[in-house]
């Protein structure tokens, strides 16, 4: 008996010493993602960062508290999903939801597909709903209870009606102006936004994209009838994405491309680059246009899920907003239409599928989830790398992209059932002499 107990003691003693910030740990048998190769090398984290062990060695004279065989697992940069309406039963623009339950639910149960952080939602919804709800969802640091909240994503309400999809029409708006407009219809909180989709054609899109992006915010194109002139427009006044290429816009046209032919436009400024979501669930966007996408423009292309509230759950009944969503057969439409409205894909999904599709390299599968949407945020100093002085958070992948567990800030937030445990290994430091 004593020795079970001693066995039970020391694995809470390996527990404290993973969750001990201040400790340095050693992730080694292991290959990392890092500067767009695969190596085989350590990684090596402390208060939840990555670090450089060189001057940990040489400086300090230290070396790891905790050592953990990883098993020859991949070790992939955490997942970050820029455009996600809700799952598990929570519709993040329902106004009868209890947003801050909601928030946390939907934060936990991603972990589970790698994804460590993420921009809440909201489609077109009443001013009164955007001023009471933007107060409401602030940025979180990520943890055991969930992933990072980088921020809100508000896709709408200045969209085209021609090319609302999912959308209501009664609260769709047009721009008045710049400042004014924004504060009136989003209220004081706006600034809690880190992304906007609105269409580049709407009057005075041009003051208000400028007037966004000043403020840090990435504007991203869609739900829009806009030409290729007006998308270019809309990029040398700020504007840095698409949203849901090929979904709720013009379809290219060889005399205009729309806003597609952003990608291989020659108007866009030489310090820029377009970043545009893409919905890889083998539905919203067939593989032979996945391909010309990734093959136009590699190093633009963001995965997202774009997925609402029945993401996890069963077919059945569901709402997205206003609207009452079928979900069928892995698809969710607009009861009583044909209208796409969102997905129920998992963005472990999307990794597999892009991959399959594309015949891309696992890198650039693995870059498009994590250090393409990190740099459309505007967060690649910290998110989407596994380079030194970033966040420490990450995924351990099996060798066909399978998620075998999550971490964030260092720690062990999720595990799959089917992963064996990991070895992991208390260093014993010897005293040093003063």
């Amino acid at each position: 008996m004593q020795h079970v107990v001693d066995s039970v003691n020391k694995t809470h003693i390996k527990q404290l010493k993973m969750n001990n910030l201040n400790n340095v740990i050693q992730f080694h048998n292991c290959s990392i993602l890092r500067d767009g190769q695969i190596f085989r090398e350590d990684l090596w984290t402390r208060n939840g960062v990555i670090i450089n062990p060189e001057p940990l060695f040489f400086d300090e004279k230290n070396y790891a508290d905790v050592r953990v065989d990883c098993k020859g697992i991949l070790i992939s940069p955490g997942f970050i999903d820029i455009q996600l309406n809700g799952g598990f039963g929570i519709d993040f623009s329902d106004p009868k939801e209890d947003i801050a339950k909601g928030l946390k639910k939907v934060a936990k149960g991603i972990l589970r597909n790698g994804t460590t952080s993420f921009c809440p939602t909201l489609v077109t919804s009443p001013a009164e709903f955007y001023h009471k709800i933007l107060k409401e969802i602030k940025r979180t640091a990520g943890s055991n209870e969930g992933a990072e909240i980088l921020g809100v994503h508000l896709e709408g309400p200045f969209i085209s009606i021609d090319k609302k999809g999912a959308h209501d029409f009664n609260h769709i708006k047009k721009f008045t102006n710049a400042e004014k407009t924004i504060e009136d219809v989003y209220g004081p909180a706006w600034r809690n936004m880190s992304m906007i989709t609105l269409a580049p054609e709407l009057q005075f899109s041009s003051e208000v994209i400028k007037h966004l992006s000043d403020n840090g915010i990435t504007v991203s194109l869609g739900h829009s009838m806009g030409s290729l002139l007006q998308g270019e427009k809309a990029v040398c006044c700020g504007a840095s994405c698409i949203t849901h290429l090929f979904n709720a816009m013009l379809p290219f046209h060889h005399r205009d491309p729309g806003l597609i032919g952003l990608l291989a436009s020659s108007n866009i400024p030489c310090d820029r680059t377009i970043y545009y979501g893409i919905i890889a669930d083998g539905i919203h966007t067939d593989p032979a246009a996945l391909r010309i996408a990734y093959r136009t423009h590699p190093k633009g292309l963001v995965l997202v899920t774009d997925a609402m509230s029945a993401l996890g759950l069963d077919p059945g009944v569901y709402s997205l907003g206003s609207q009452n969503v079928d979900v069928t057969d892995h698809c969710a439409y607009v009861a009583g239409t044909n209208t796409l409205c969102g997905s129920i894909v998992t963005m472990d999904k999307c990794v597999r599928h892009f991959k399959e599709a594309t015949g891309c390299s696992t890198v650039e599968a693995l870059e498009a989830a994590s250090l393409h949407p990190a740099k459309a945020l505007g967060i690649d100093n910290k998110k989407g790398t596994l380079n030194f002085g970033s966040d420490a958070d990450f995924v351990f992948l099996d060798e066909s992209l399978n998620v075998l567990s999550s971490w964030i800030s260092s720690k062990c937030v999720y595990r799959n059932p089917i992963e064996n445990e990991l070895d992991i290994q208390l260093v014993d430091k010897p005293h040093r002499k003063l």
